[in-house]
């Protein structure tokens, strides 16, 4: 399969990439600065732009099966989520590709029922901006007529090792034993290409924990 994947730079973008590789996916990376992307391979295609610039992510995704995007921001730059969330979706609809996977945030996850984890008292006051920016980014892409997935990872998520053994929720925070909601980048971005490769949450979200 073609893909683009988009906020390759970041560590669940290059993690993206890598999988889809190994799973003999063809990958085009649109990312400002190619040298942070770390990875060369014969069936990787790396272009260097903004993906906020007008006609880049189109461009990027001619000839491409889905877009899968990692993009992030830092704390203090929330806005630019939205933004981006409406250039994918344009983009998509101008390249012609209907298949979207979003790699988002985990403070719109559902902590209890009714009751969104970024609401609760725990939740970091200086994350809410960022957390409101990643909800304000996913009601853009279900508004959107495209094949839309949005794939929140658990609570906490650090680089650590593919295991392949996780569970896979819907709107709610999947918690072990113990309380605690946690998972690998490496098995969060296996979730990630399983979904690609086997769709289940077509026009709806998933998370993924141990």
């Amino acid at each position: 399969m073609k893909i683009l994947v988009l906020g390759a730079e970041g560590a669940i973008g290059r993690r993206i990439v890598k999988e889809a590789l190994d799973r003999k996916c063809e990958v085009t990376a649109l990312l400002r600065d190619a040298s942070l992307l770390g990875e060369e391979r014969a069936a990787l295609h790396v272009r260097e732009g903004d993906l906020l610039a007008p006609g880049a992510i189109a461009e990027a995704a001619a000839g491409c099966e889905a877009i899968l995007s990692a993009f992030g921001s830092e704390p203090g730059e929330g806005p630019l989520l939205p933004e981006a969330a409406r250039m994918i979706v344009e983009g998509a609809r101008t390249a012609g590709v209907e298949r979207l996977i979003v790699a988002g945030g985990s403070g719109t996850l559902l902590a209890e029922p009714g009751v969104r984890l970024m609401d609760t008292p725990d939740y970091p006051a200086e994350l809410r901006p960022l957390a409101q920016a990643h909800a304000d980014a996913y009601e853009i892409f279900a508004a959107s007529d495209l094949e839309w997935t949005y794939a929140s990872p658990a609570a906490w998520i650090e680089p650590g090792r593919r295991t392949g053994n996780f569970r896979i929720g819907t709107v709610l925070m999947v918690t072990d034993e113990e309380g605690h909601s946690r998972i690998s980048v490496e098995d969060f971005a296996a979730a990630v290409i399983d979904e690609l490769d086997d769709p289940n949450f077509i026009r709806s979200r998933f998370t993924v924990a141990y």
